[in-house]
């Protein structure tokens, strides 16, 4: 289903053109005074060089070649040159039915399916997720369900830090604390026992300790690097081990990342492509790309039309030890192998901007991955505190991120409780609904570039620009769906001409729903998709004040407006879920 605004600028192009100019001028955009009009065309500004003609002449001609055309109500031609365009009532109501009838409300998906993999999430095994790891999850998510309901195929990965030396850390203390296990004794033979010999808990406590320990203790941290380097070299001992990390890390990992509702196709770490590196090292030297520097192995991605310094990009240290833009270069050889994808998205802290301009660039300067990959880094900004800080406990600490999520559930449910009576266990469940619409909506709502400050009252207000806000606009809709339901109606619910401008401003809203996804999906921007349902909310909310629908006696006007509601619920729904989270049935 094409666009409103093509469907439109189709017809003042065919009206240029029969006016005797380029249709290319026809081109139309909502208007920037709704005061005046709804649509607006300014190519006979644009015009004017080439036919040398005053602007509102030109334009004239074209209201003059738009008379009697059924999509408009109104056409103007303003000073010095507008056209000023308002839509036929009529016309925007067939276009709303055809988005009502239509399974996926007017969004056609994508005729050329691509590839994609959605890099997000990165969290370190064996270490609790905190804040930090809050937008990456939450926006990744997103991006991940935008571009799928756009048709493509989409893979998710965690990417999880699970090869560095936290591990020989843990491997450390952990001989330290309990030297008589078999995992330490070079001699045995037998098979390891199947339960880790830690907890979550115990695990999340042992690995801060063994790293304030190797800050201090340099025979301990050499000890802990040679634990590291015995690891990755397949010691039994240390291997069984490092899958009991794994094991117990990847179920807390799950159940935090389900409480936030984000999921991922793949779960794989940078331990998975350690068996490319070699190859891969080989070859670059091989064939010329990598030179040493200082010791070091680099490869020049610098740039001519560079206005800034761009760095080397390292491979190896001087020790021989790899880096992260090594594990990345290996890990794009992996995606290329199994998935051969036409896009990558990266959603990753700002940052680490120069890391991934260095390994883009190597990446396709040395073949790993062609020219025509889309490589793209989603940089997002800082979650602060209120003082405009990184987020911290009260303590000063980070805060683990079950923590925070407890507290606005608890900060949800004593809102919810307070304004009504509900049963405790209907409660609950809804306020943990509704806390995840705040954070999430409070977190997207943002330019995901921009750094923004995490305010827990402004996030779970029921008025204003929050997650709480849109959600109680759609259990309010849904309310007066299932009141109407109740009764008895001999007509089916079907789209007629709006009776108001409200209702007007209400069409005129839902019918942007299919531009808005795709500009979405095209700039890898969810705050998009706030803004949109931000307006809608705003646009139901106005028609539902000033329009007695439940009590309309017209039963055909009454249909109508059911079949309006019906519209902008599964707009707003569908929205939520590109977003990440859902609604409950009452509030």
């Amino acid at each position: 289903m094409k666009k409103l605004l093509d469907l439109l600028s189709a017809e003042l192009e065919a009206a240029f053109k029969q006016a005797g100019y380029d249709e290319k001028y026809g081109r139309v955009t909502i208007s920037n005074r709704p005061d005046l009009c709804e649509f607006q065309c300014n190519g006979a500004m644009s015009a004017v060089k080439e036919y040398k003609k005053a602007p509102i002449m030109i334009a004239n001609d074209v209201a003059k070649a738009l008379d009697g055309n059924k999509v408009f109500a109104e056409v103007s031609a303003v000073n010095p040159g507008f056209l000023n365009l308002k839509l036929s009532a009529d016309y925007l109501a067939e276009y709303l039915q055809s988005m009502a009838t239509d399974e996926r409300y007017g969004l056609d998906r994508t005729k050329t399916p691509l590839s994609i993999m959605v890099d997000f999430g990165g969290p370190n095994v064996a270490k609790p997720l905190h804040v930090g790891h809050l937008r990456s999850a939450i926006i990744g998510e997103s991006v991940k369900r935008i571009c799928r309901y756009m048709g493509h195929n989409v893979v998710g990965d965690i990417h999880l830090g699970d090869w560095g030396l936290q591990m020989g850390l843990i491997i450390t203390e952990l001989k330290k604390r309990q030297p008589g296990l078999p995992y330490f004794d070079d001699s045995f033979t037998g098979e390891y026992p199947e339960e880790a010999p830690f907890t979550i808990s115990e695990l999340e406590e042992i690995y801060p300790t063994a790293s304030a320990k190797s800050k201090e203790d340099e025979e301990y941290k050499e000890e802990a690097m040679n634990a590291t380097f015995l690891l990755q070299r397949g010691h039994r001992g240390y291997m069984a081990l490092w899958n009991h990390i794994m094991k117990v890390s990847k179920a807390d990992l799950k159940k935090n990342y389900a409480n936030l509702n984000v999921e991922f196709d793949l779960w794989k770490g940078e331990s998975d492509v350690q068996k490319y590196i070699p190859d891969m090292v080989k070859r670059l030297k091989d064939e010329g790309y990598a030179h040493e520097s200082e010791g070091a192995l680099v490869i020049d991605v610098k740039k001519e039309t560079d206005t800034k310094e761009i760095p080397p990009c390292m491979i190896l240290k001087s020790d021989g030890a790899s880096l992260y833009t090594t594990t990345d270069l290996a890990t794009l050889v992996e995606r290329r192998k199994d998935f051969d994808p036409n896009m990558i998205v990266y959603v990753v802290d700002k940052r680490q901007d120069l890391h991934f301009v260095q390994v883009f660039r190597c990446a396709k300067k040395v073949g790993i991955i062609g020219e025509d990959v889309d490589l793209n880094f989603i940089g997002f900004g800082t979650m602060n505190g209120k003082d405009g800080k990184p987020f911290k406990t009260r303590e000063g600490g980070v805060m683990r991120l079950e923590n925070l999520l407890a507290d606005i559930d608890e900060e949800m449910y004593h809102k919810i409780t307070d304004n009504h009576e509900v049963e405790e266990k209907e409660a609950r469940a809804t306020a943990k609904i509704v806390a995840l619409a705040a954070v999430k909506y409070g977190d997207l709502s943002n330019q995901a570039t921009k750094d923004y400050v995490f305010d827990i009252d402004k996030f779970t207000s029921f008025e204003g620009n929050t997650g709480p806000y849109i959600l109680y606009t759609i259990v309010r809709i849904k309310s007066i769906l299932n009141k109407y339901n109740e009764q008895k109606h001999t007509m089916t619910p079907a789209i007629a001409a709006p009776a108001s401008e409200c209702e007007k401003a209400l069409l005129l809203s839902i019918a942007q729903f299919n531009a808005v996804v795709e500009s979405a999906y095209e700039e890898l921007a969810p705050h998009k998709i706030c803004a949109f349902i931000y307006e809608l909310a705003n646009a139901f909310n106005r028609f539902y004040h000033e329009t007695k629908i439940l009590t309309e006696e017209n039963e055909k006007q009454q249909a109508s407006w059911i079949a309006v509601l019906e519209l902008t619920k599964n707009v707003l729904e569908t929205s939520i879920d590109l977003l990440g989270f859902s609604a409950p049935e009452r509030m």
